[in-house]
């Protein structure tokens, strides 16, 4: 991971990839917030993925895990990842993600951002922070081949096609 990370580039932990699926509220509007935007990327490494199936398979069924997996394999940047590392921590320093949503209290303490800040510079936060937080339109400016105001949202969450 560059000390640069790029700000269009979002890790969300399984937690929150299944609280999107099962519960909706908080995760599903920050992960909206993706969604929505074409130029805005999920990355997920496979056992980012396999971790995720996993929880929602022992929450609800083997078939609503591999639906929901295979959706999010359409959706996710593909990463690698290292064995044994921490499948989201490990999505977002190999992808080079400058967010990571999740509900990990340990992930978002200070005694992690202190061990993690001089290896990575990555914002660790809970959705509703990172959907209060997310600016579409500021972040927008940053990218480089964009140019002008923004113009909003250019997909449809629910879909990914345009609306």
């Amino acid at each position: 991971m560059t000390e640069n990370p790029n700000p269009t580039r979002v890790v969300a932990d399984a937690d929150v990839l299944a609280a999107d699926l099962l519960v909706g509220g908080e995760a599903r509007d920050a992960l909206d917030h993706v969604r929505r935007h074409s130029w805005v990327e999920l990355l997920a490494s496979d056992e980012l993925l396999d971790e995720t199936e996993r929880l929602v398979a022992s929450l609800t069924d083997a078939d609503l895990a591999g639906d929901h997996r295979a959706r999010l394999e359409a959706e996710r940047v593909r990463v690698e990842q290292p064995a044994e590392d921490h499948p989201a921590l490990a999505s977002a320093y190999q992808g080079d993600a400058a967010h990571l949503l999740s509900y990990d209290e340990r992930l978002g303490s200070a005694k992690a951002g202190l061990t993690l800040q001089p290896r990575v510079s990555l914002s660790i936060r809970p959705p509703d922070a990172f959907a209060t937080l997310f600016d579409p339109a500021s972040l927008y400016k940053t990218v480089d081949e964009h140019s002008g105001e923004y113009p909003g949202p250019d997909r449809d969450p629910r879909d990914g096609k345009s609306p």
